[in-house]
């Protein structure tokens, strides 16, 4: 193993550690918080579950997105320039999955706020990522990175550029340990819905709502 890699795989256990402790704060959050749209329903129409199912959807995209990903990627980032699939669109789909994803977990509270500060927080967590890993990148791959770089956009896709390999090389390790980390996503779905029963049973003060 390289010494690039060796680094990388420092930047994404940090990565991991920080979404860890911004689901633990989220989780102590949402103990104490409920919807504003749970009591209020103008013309009859029921936002908050709109928003779950909203929220549902973007967990839908992000899985299959990040799955998508891995494809193309599939541990080779340290070893090779992935330049095909979605990475012949922008520089980091993965982290924008990633991104949509923690916006459907936030979403699964009801609140559009919550599910935009969770949005927030991953794009924010994930650009210093992205940070780190561009200097290593630029370290191992040169000029040849340099001219990704000017090309291909960091987070927003341009369909334009998108080019295909004629084959590809499927690691089902990695493809299988994506599928089972996006899979917890949808773990927000029942867990809040657990909050909210114990809330109304009295067990849980609620302390202030969010819209």
């Amino acid at each position: 193993m390289s010494i690039h890699q060796i680094a990388l795989g420092q930047f994404q256990r940090l990565r991991i550690a920080s979404f860890w402790l911004i689901a633990a704060l989220l989780c102590g959050f949402v103990l104490f918080f409920h919807s504003g749209w749970a009591h209020y329903q103008p013309l009859g129409i029921d936002i908050e579950e709109i928003i779950e199912i909203a929220g549902l959807g973007l967990i839908g995209i992000a899985i299959a997105g990040r799955l998508w990903c891995t494809l193309y990627i599939g541990g080779r980032k340290a070893a090779e320039l992935v330049q095909d699939g979605p990475y012949s669109m922008a520089r980091n789909p993965l982290y924008l999955f990633s991104t949509l994803g923690a916006m459907g977990v936030g979403a699964q509270t009801g609140s559009m706020v919550v599910a935009a500060i969770c949005g927030v927080l991953a794009a924010f967590i994930l650009s210093i990522t992205t940070r780190r890993e561009e200097h290593h990148l630029r370290e191992t791959f040169g000029e040849a990175y340099e001219a990704y770089l000017a090309r291909v956009p960091g987070f927003i896709p341009n369909p334009k550029l998108f080019h295909d390999p004629k084959t590809l090389t499927i690691l089902p390790e990695r493809l299988y340990g994506t599928l089972r980390d996006g899979l917890i996503f949808f773990l927000a779905m029942p867990a809040f819905e657990l909050v909210e029963y114990v809330q109304d049973l009295g067990l849980l003060p609620i302390l202030f709502r969010l819209y």
